[in-house]
């Protein structure tokens, strides 16, 4: 692959951990899938190693966040469907607040669907912030993951570039 091609890669990768930040973009699809890409157009053993393990680590990411946040979710009596609101009503706060209307959106939809749900105002709220701290993990464990496979993105790169000063030859008169 091209240097223009592995930059390209590298600037995927970034937006895809940024969205994992953001959480409006799917951001380890897009950092496994920007791997996927190098290592097809890059080939050989060490380019598809480095994709497997990139992708091992996205897949018990993502695995993970579902697994610790729906574990953070059941202990508050949480439901999945306070989160779907969340999330729907974070982006269209994020459309009508550029920036932080996704988070405004998030909270103040879980707090008026659980303040509906438990009638309770301070039941609510600890709802909330269980959903705030379940995002936390989610965010914190998509991250890891995403940062493995770009740092597994990056040995491979390596490898597969060689040495990065071109060797010069002995010039015989």
């Amino acid at each position: 692959m091209s240097i223009a091609g592995e930059i390209v890669v590298g600037l995927v990768i970034l937006v895809g951990l940024a969205g994992i930040v953001v959480q409006v973009l799917p951001g380890n699809t897009l950092v496994g899938g920007a791997i996927l890409v190098w290592a097809i157009l890059t080939g050989g053993t060490t380019a598809w190693v480095c994709f497997a393990v990139a992708a091992t680590f996205v897949v018990a990411a993502e695995g993970g966040q579902l697994l610790l946040a729906g574990r953070h979710m059941r202990r508050a009596d949480v439901p999945w469907s306070t989160l779907a609101w969340g999330g729907l009503l974070g982006v269209v706060g994020f459309f009508v607040i550029p920036v932080v209307g996704l988070f405004i959106g998030f909270v103040l939809a879980v707090f008026v669907a659980e303040l509906l749900r438990r009638r309770d105002r301070r039941a609510a709220w600890r709802a909330t912030v269980a959903a705030l701290q379940a995002t936390g993990i989610t965010i914190v464990v998509q991250l890891l993951g995403g940062l493995l496979a770009t740092a597994a993105w990056g040995v491979g790169l390596a490898l597969t570039r060689g040495p990065a000063v071109p060797s010069t030859r002995l010039r015989s008169r």
